[in-house]
């Protein structure tokens, strides 16, 4: 798993960190610095709380590792619509009608007010990347549970680039969604096309690779475990490096809906 802070004791470096907050603009945390929490509804899970409304974010992620029995006993509430996603490992997600269990690359999404219960499907642990927001109704329009997982079918070539590959977890064109998730993978070497800067706010975890991103302008240095807030109108894109993987990230975006004024 690996994204948890595992040191113990005095360290034989000089403290230091990667991480810069800049409150209601953008975040970089890194996975070195990230602490657990204690949060009332899971059990024997490390769960580290990453973006939230203290960030400047309209939304909340968590990453989490259940361990052995590890479960969340009723993820979301009155009007909060909830999304997860397995990294690794296996998870039972069930609204109490019906029961999927999520591989590496599987998600679930739940509408607003329907509660979502999780329980490690495993013995080993499994990591789960957790999201959840207030929605927004839209006269005629309505979002329902969905299902799926990323490694069922091919990503999308990004903007035309052939090593910039993109999964889209909801449908883009319903207007019941208010908000969607996707995956976005960059070969070693490939970007985004241009400096990116739109009203959209993005909470985005590092689950492969390494890069450089340019977060308002600034180039910082990133990879697998790194968590990233960038809120509306801020800068932003990024470049692979290394050798190896693909520099790639789970985010979220809203989506569908006029400016409130």
């Amino acid at each position: 798993m690996g994204y948890k802070n595992n040191r113990v004791g005095y360290q034989e470096a000089l403290l230091n960190s990667r991480s810069l907050i800049k409150k209601d603009n953008f975040a970089l945390i890194p996975h070195d610095g990230l602490v657990k929490n204690t949060i009332p509804g899971f059990e024997n899970v490390d769960v580290s709380i990453l973006g939230s409304p203290r960030l400047g974010a309209g939304f909340v992620d968590y990453i989490a590792t259940f361990q052995k029995g590890g479960k969340h006993t009723g993820f979301g509430g009155e009007g909060i619509e909830t999304l997860v996603y397995v990294i690794a490992g296996k998870l039972e997600v069930t609204d109490g009608k019906e029961t999927d269990v999520l591989e590496a690359g599987g998600y679930a999404y739940y509408p607003a007010s329907v509660i979502m219960k999780l329980q490690n499907a495993q013995d080993d642990p499994t990591e789960v990347f957790m999201y959840k927001k207030r929605y927004q109704p839209l006269e005629g329009h309505e979002a329902h549970k969905i299902v799926g997982n990323k490694n069922d079918r091919a990503g999308i070539e990004y903007e035309g680039m052939k090593d910039v590959l993109l999964w889209d977890f909801l449908p883009t064109d319903d207007l019941g969604f208010d908000m969607n998730v996707h995956i976005l993978s960059f070969e070693p070497g490939a970007s985004h096309a241009y400096v990116e800067t739109h009203y959209q706010e993005h909470g985005a975890y590092l689950i492969s690779g390494q890069g450089m991103y340019n977060l308002d302008n600034e180039w910082y240095p990133v990879e697998k475990g790194d968590y990233l807030f960038m809120g509306s109108y801020s800068p932003q894109a990024a470049y692979a490096v290394g050798r190896g993987e693909p520099l790639a990230y789970v985010y979220s975006k809203d989506a569908n809906r006029d400016p409130e004024i």
